[in-house]
Formats: C-alpha cells, sequence, structure tokens
C-alpha cells in the first residue's frame, strides 16, 4: 500500500500539538508566576505552596496530556481538560483566599488597574517579558496578575472543552472512527 492510500486510510488523527494552544502557554505562565509568588511571599514550609504549586502543575499538565490522548480517546482528552480547568479554579481560590486574609486588593472592574492588567493578561507581549515584570511586583499586584491569568485560562478550557464535545459530536469516537476506517479499507480491496 503507497503512503496516499495508507493515509486515507488512516483513523487515528494528528493531534497533541498543545504547545501551540494558547490555553497552554497562559498556564505555563501561571505556573511560573505561582512559583514566584510561593517562593517570595509565602513560608517554605506552608502547606498552601506544595498546593498552589502542584495545582497549578497539574492545570498545565492535563492540558498537555489531554492534547496527546486526543488522537486515541476524546473522553479522555475532555475529562483532562476538564482537570485542568478544575485544578486551576482551585488555585484560583488559593490566591483570593491569600489576598482576602491578608487585606489586600482583589481587583474588579471597578479598580482603575484592573482594565490595564487584563488586557496585559491577553496580549502577546506577556508570553515575552513577565518573567521580567515578576521581581518589580508585590504581592498584591502579583496575586492579581495570577488571578487574572487564571480567569483567562478558565474561559479558554470551558470553550475547549465546547470545542472537543462538538468534535466528538461531529466526528463520533475512536470507535465509530475504527469501524469507519475498517468498512472503507473492505470496500477498497473489492
Amino acid at each position: 500500500m503507497d503512503g496516499s492510500s495508507q493515509k486515507e486510510l488512516s483513523f487515528l488523527p494528528s493531534r497533541g500539538g498543545y504547545k501551540s494552544l494558547r490555553v497552554y502557554r497562559v498556564a505555563e505562565i501561571i505556573y511560573d508566576v505561582t512559583f514566584a509568588f510561593t517562593s517570595r511571599f509565602l513560608n517554605h514550609g506552608d502547606r498552601t505552596v506544595d498546593q498552589m504549586i502542584q495545582a497549578a502543575r497539574s492545570g498545565k499538565q492535563n492540558i498537555a496530556e489531554g492534547s496527546k490522548a486526543s488522537s486515541t480517546s476524546t473522553e479522555t482528552e475532555i475529562k483532562l481538560t476538564n482537570v485542568a480547568k478544575a485544578s486551576l479554579e482551585e488555585l484560583l481560590i488559593d490566591y483570593e483566599d491569600y489576598l482576602r486574609v491578608r487585606n489586600l486588593g482583589q481587583w474588579n472592574a471597578g479598580h482603575p488597574r484592573y482594565q490595564k492588567m487584563r488586557e496585559y493578561c491577553k496580549s502577546d507581549s506577556i508570553m515575552n517579558n513577565y518573567r521580567m515584570l515578576l521581581p518589580k511586583l508585590n504581592d498584591e499586584e502579583m496575586g492579581n496578575l495570577a488571578l487574572t491569568l487564571i480567569n483567562q485560562a478558565t474561559y479558554m478550557l470551558r470553550r475547549l472543552i465546547d470545542k472537543q464535545q462538538e468534535m466528538f459530536l461531529k466526528h463520533g469516537g475512536i470507535r465509530e472512527q475504527m469501524m469507519q476506517a475498517r468498512l472503507a479499507y473492505r470496500n477498497n480491496r473489492k
């Protein structure tokens, strides 16, 4: 069988390009921000440090694992993407708790710096220069940076889950695709 025939009969889609997903890149930044935040502003013996770093890591890693699993299991892809979202939502609560118990501001639409922070987090420039910014931020600023990034990432993950569900409805799962490939193979041999 030549290469083009092999490609026509393939039922495993080419997937797993998670590094090109903006949500993955934002999750990487969230991990880096969380690592810097916990290193600077929390005591190293504090259980919260491990929990926050683990939640940030889980958000990032589950996006990657879900993407890698997508070629053979839409169910696993959706589940892992949802685990990523849940992990980041847990991390969001940790940042909210930190700001609240220390009487620090949690920036919302009425705060003078909120819109600028939101726009910065949406921009491409954050991808290149956030590391230089982190040492200049105090805990309130870095906490609000994290909250903004987490809110944007969970929004993107909700949209990604919706897209994954739509793809499943349109194309079915791996078993359906395998059956279609098998039938196509049989029909081509006749």
